[in-house]
């Protein structure tokens, strides 16, 4: 009698336990070493999953990736389900960990303060002619996250829309927010319309239990902080 082959292919995996829709759910830090290096080579072989493959190879390396990093393709190749294509991305995967570990971590500017903010956003709007409004998502050191245009607009004025900017902040897990815009005119006063903004941005952060700092209008040469104005 012929053997029922029961094996399950990873997308007949409940989706709880399939690599790729756990690290979209938990996070890269939740799956194991062999769950991450399924990922990248996408499949095993007729008789064996992605996941059952990887950690059988890891088995033989002693659950080591400094001496899987080691192998060579034509080790890896030895493997059934594994060819030249795949051991090439295990070994570029296991390179740019070792590369990764030669890197001194980047280094993010310090936007504490008004000037800062400016010096660091002048080249970007130096030379627009329309309006962009732009924020500065920031960790509790005042160390930039990410700097994100919300709204390209006019001559004087541009649309800006609170719940872009509340999503962005939220998914960048930041503690303080900064808005930033430029008057291509040169006239750094606030109009009604930016301190009606400014207002509503306060209120949803304060919502969100997110420190609005500042809103900074940038002119070529010069600058306007609500904060330094003691709106704040």
């Amino acid at each position: 009698m012929k053997a029922i082959d029961t094996k399950l292919n990873i997308n007949q995996w409940a989706e709880e336990d399939r690599p790729r829709e756990k690290m979209e759910r938990l996070g890269a830090q939740a799956l194991s070493d062999a769950e991450l290096l399924a990922i990248l080579i996408g499949s095993g072989s007729p008789k064996e999953d992605a996941v059952s493959l990887m950690k059988r190879i890891l088995a033989d390396c002693h659950n080591n990736l400094n001496t899987l990093g080691k192998m060579s393709i034509h080790d890896l190749c030895h493997y059934n389900g594994v060819g030249p294509a795949k051991a090439i991305t295990i070994m570029a995967a296991c390179e740019l960990g070792k590369r990764r570990q030669m890197e001194s971590p980047e280094e993010r500017p310090d936007l504490g303060t008004a000037t800062r903010i400016y010096n660091h956003m002048h080249p970007v709007m130096q030379d627009l002619d329309v309006e962009e409004f732009w924020i500065l998502l920031m960790n509790q050191n005042f160390r930039l996250i990410k700097k994100q245009r919300i709204a390209h607009g006019g001559i004087s004025e541009v649309s800006v829309d609170i719940r872009i900017i509340m999503r962005e902040a939220v998914l960048c897990n930041a503690t303080i927010l900064v808005a930033c815009h430029n008057h291509p005119s040169g006239n750094i006063r606030p109009s009604k319309e930016d301190n009606d903004l400014t207002k509503s941005i306060m209120q949803a952060c304060n919502v969100m239990r997110i420190k609005f700092m500042d809103h900074v209008i940038i002119t070529d040469g010069s600058y306007y902080s609500y904060k330094e104005e003691g709106i704040f």
